[in-house]
């Protein structure tokens, strides 16, 4: 049990430091060479044409010296670069697929990619195998054994980042039911005041924040660009994978279809998402006292089994 936590705990390590370099690389790097830049040219010092076209060529053959590049850019995006095209080479197209609608069902986008994810799962797998086998060697544990072992934890190590992404899809998806009843309303509120539905959309995602007002916006950009507002509508229910969320786009695609008043079809809507959501809670409360139930069997009772019965046990041992 020990082995398997401190195999889950290595995994997670790994992803979260693939997690924090895309992140460095994304939101750092081009400070980086920005500061590294506009240093550069403060530092210059104006020079006759005759030395200028002398340096022009030695620059352009020599380019920057090596301790002037940064090691992010030296080392960590070549090898990025080279294990994505190897993620990209020798993975199948159905799990590249997969992996990134799990991507986009997280959320993540912008920050992780398919590529990315393959090598997490890969490294995450050969860290697995390599902390295993070094245990077992280490115990002289037996070939058929270390076997089984390497075999068990090279899986768990693979599975670990899904189940990291897994968990993050969780709760976005907590995040979007939670926020929904609220959007509605304020969206029923903004239609029946005069609105038209993208201006309240619009003034709803300037002032919001939150899984669901980014899926909005993204569905403002889509129609922005374009695209039909059925299938952005459809687009939009898909990356939430929700009920709530695809009957809510189903009705608003069906309301503009059928030229049915806009304020109207909010306000169902917003009743009918509000009373999910309450049946919702409800479900939660009827199943607390079954939740209940193992932790007083396995806590409660036997302390006050100890505190009731040992007293009259210790007696009735003495009178004896």
């Amino acid at each position: 049990m020990l082995l398997v936590r401190i195999l889950f705990a290595l995994s997670g390590a790994c992803f979260a430091f693939l997690l924090l370099r895309a992140l460095i690389h994304k939101k750092v790097a081009p400070d980086d060479q920005f500061r590294a830049r506009l240093a550069t040219i403060r530092t210059m010092r104006p020079a006759s044409p005759t030395r200028i076209s002398q340096q022009e060529p030695l620059k352009q053959k020599t380019g920057r010296q090596l301790k002037e590049i940064p090691f992010l850019e030296r080392v960590v995006r070549p090898l990025q670069s080279y294990l994505s095209y190897l993620a990209n080479r020798l993975t199948p197209q159905e799990w590249r697929s997969w992996l990134r609608q799990k991507i986009v069902l997280a959320g993540k986008t912008s920050s992780l990619k398919p590529e990315t994810l393959s090598v997490a799962i890969a490294l995450s797998a050969s860290l697995a195998f390599l902390v295993i086998w070094y245990d077992a060697a280490a115990q002289g544990v037996g070939a058929l054994k270390m076997a089984l072992f390497l075999f068990l934890g090279t899986i768990a190590g693979g599975a670990a980042p899904i189940v990291v992404l897994n968990s993050a899809i969780a709760k976005r998806k907590e995040a979007i039911l939670h926020q929904l009843p609220e959007v509605l309303d304020l969206l029923c509120i903004s239609v029946q005041a005069g609105l038209s539905f993208d201006a309240a959309l619009r003034k709803i995602t300037v002032r919001m924040k939150g899984p669901l007002i980014d899926e909005f916006k993204r569905f403002q950009d889509d129609v922005r660009m374009g695209m039909i507002r059925r299938n952005a509508m459809r687009n939009l229910a898909a990356r939430c994978d929700l009920q709530d969320v695809s009957l809510f786009m189903t009705a608003l695609i069906q309301a503009e279809r059928l030229g049915s008043s806009m304020g109207k079809t909010l306000k169902n809507q917003a009743d009918n998402i509000r009373e999910r959501r309450r049946q919702h809670i409800k479900a939660k409360a009827l199943r607390a006292p079954i939740k209940i139930l193992f932790p007083l069997v396995l806590f409660i009772f036997p302390a006050i089994f100890v505190v009731t019965l040992v007293p009259a046990l210790l007696s009735l041992m003495k009178n004896l």
